[in-house]
């Protein structure tokens, strides 16, 4: 029995190219401005300093500013990158700028398998900050509160066993009673080896291939707990 649903975010509850055409460019774009006008705050500090023990030098702030735009554009997952693009998301969802997509299937199910009971967490390579915006502010209003906690890599990489054995750990749950949600084939390989069920969204694909290791769904609608 389920007792407990990990889910990826992008391809799964939610289109790739709004990471891609709005999050991403909306942090490029607005990142020299906001690091300028915030550098001397604790918290944009700190992360400049990141960026500085990063490469192993000290930046200028106009340097560092050069540096965080080229990991943009080579999507690199480092902390204090992160960490500065989810303060400037939260600045563009409390203003109104965009708000945090989410498939109207997802929001649906995932409501729904709260009310019945089952836990519902977020493993994604987003940090947990951006995650709880996405969700906080997404299309159909505060999801944030439908989460039981959230995951990114600092538990570890998606696609290595162990990331998954820190989270069973965590839920203190058995493997089994923990289904993991997810549009990459690896990350499924790698939590099925850790003995979790898997469901394998494919919103884009033609047809299902009813070969493949893990089962295949083009919608949370399609989805049926029971099953596992």
């Amino acid at each position: 029995m389920i007792k407990a649903i990990v889910t990826d975010i992008e391809g799964t509850t939610s289109s790739l190219s709004f990471v891609k055409d709005v999050l991403f460019p909306y942090a490029k774009e607005n990142l020299p401005e906001y690091v300028m006008a915030l550098a001397g705050e604790a918290d944009v500090a700190e992360q400049l300093e990141l960026v500085n023990k990063e490469v192993g030098r000290n930046l200028s702030l106009s340097e560092a500013i050069q540096q965080l735009q080229r990991w943009i554009d080579e999507d690199k997952k480092i902390a204090p990158l992160k960490n500065l693009q989810g303060m400037i998301w939260e600045s563009g969802y409390v203003t109104e700028d965009f708000t945090g997509h989410v498939y109207e299937d997802a929001a649906r199910n995932l409501s729904r398998w709260h009310e019945q009971g089952v836990k519902l967490y977020v493993y994604s390579s987003g940090s947990v900050k951006a995650q709880q915006l996405l969700f906080g502010f997404s299309d159909f209003d505060d999801l944030s509160v439908l989460f039981s906690g959230h995951f990114d890599t600092g538990i570890g990489q998606k696609q290595e066993i162990e990331s998954y054995n820190k989270i069973v750990t965590s839920l203190q749950l058995p493997a089994d009673e923990i289904l993991f949600l997810s549009d990459i084939k690896q990350e499924l390989d790698a939590a099925k080896a850790a003995g979790l069920h898997t469901c394998w969204l494919v919103r884009d694909s033609d047809e299902l291939d009813g070969l493949a290791e893990h089962a295949q769904v083009k919608s949370f609608d399609d989805i049926t707990l029971s099953q596992y």
